[in-house]
């Protein structure tokens, strides 16, 4: 063995107990910064059956709202990350993103949030945060319409504020081309087929008259005697019947399915935003076509993009806070 070779060797050993504590300490630094599907193994283990329980009872009551909590997560992600910012009620230094043009007099479900938070901060005070049980709500939300499950990553932490000016910005609106919905998805790293496989949450769901409105009266890619059965009851004059709500899927309402890319392919989107997947772009249109065709891989894709989604910008570590009052920072 050459001198030098040696010589190397019983430095690597010599200082291999120091080497091995650098290399621990940084992959503790790298795992502190990511979410992880056993992050209240041990502090918390009661908070899915807690969810679970609190969505069963919610949705005894009132069969739209497992939808609303679905939406309040992809809400909460599209603004600072998922942080549980919208949650937050107006208060000293808060304008809530509540009364933003997306969740004004639309977003709901806030009660169930509160009702499920209670539950758990009574089980494990201070541990869970509201960011975190919006992610696990979702997912149960979707279970409990026959949607697919996946396994929720976790170690959120909750914004201090809100950012309402942020939400009218990043929130997708319904008015928007494919290249807007592209370049909305694309600011927060999501790819074009996650953006066409998680606009397939609108299998499940409403949506107001104000928001299709423009589709039904203006745009010429809608099946036409859909568009006058709409017209019956959405008047084209604004500020009237601006809240008749109409399902996203009328067939199947209150299934998590693949019913809704059937719908595009015989120009039956409810939204403009909709439609705009199936309309001549080669890329949407083949993955509108595979998913219309193949809810198994629907299935398979939405639980991917949907937890690529909850990594959007997390507060980990030291950052935010573990909201005991979901509406109000400690």
């Amino acid at each position: 063995m050459a001198y030098a070779e040696l010589k190397l060797k019983l430095k690597l050993k010599l200082y291999s107990p120091y080497l091995i504590v650098l290399v621990l300490s940084l992959s503790l630094v790298i795992i502190q910064g990511r979410l992880s599907t056993n992050f209240y193994a041990s502090t918390c283990p009661c908070v899915f059956p807690i969810v679970k329980e609190g969505i069963k009872e919610a949705t005894m009551n009132d069969s739209r709202v497992a939808a609303s909590l679905l939406r309040l997560h992809f809400h909460d992600c599209f603004v600072n990350g998922c942080d549980g910012s919208i949650l937050l009620d107006d208060g000293p230094n808060i304008t809530s993103e509540k009364t933003a043009v997306p969740n004004n007099q639309s977003a709901r479900g806030f009660e169930v949030v509160d009702n499920i938070k209670a539950r758990v901060e009574k089980a494990c005070p201070g541990v869970v945060s509201c960011a975190d049980i919006l992610a696990i709500i979702a997912r149960d939300s979707v279970v409990h319409y026959g949607g697919p499950t996946w396994e929720v990553r976790l170690g959120r932490r909750d914004s201090l504020t809100a950012n309402r000016s942020a939400a009218n910005q990043f929130i997708p609106p319904p008015s928007l081309n494919l290249s807007g919905l592209v370049s909305n998805f694309q600011n927060q790293g999501l790819s074009f087929k996650d953006m066409v496989v998680l606009s397939g949450a609108h299998t499940v769901g409403f949506a107001r008259c104000v928001s299709y409105r423009p589709h039904i009266y203006n745009d010429s890619n809608i099946d036409p005697t859909f568009a006058q059965s709409l017209q019956a009851t959405c008047p084209g004059q604004t500020g009237v019947n601006d809240t008749i709500l109409q399902p996203l899927d009328l067939q199947t309402r209150f299934c998590f399915d693949n019913n809704y890319y059937q719908n595009l392919l015989v120009k039956k989107g409810l939204l403009h935003s909709d439609q705009q997947l199936y309309n001549g772009n080669t890329t949407s249109d083949s993955l509108v076509k595979k998913y219309a065709t193949n809810q198994c891989q629907f299935f398979k894709d939405f639980a991917k993009s949907i937890v690529k989604m909850g990594n959007i910008k997390p507060l980990t570590g030291n950052n935010g806070e573990i909201r005991l009052n979901c509406r109000k920072p400690n």
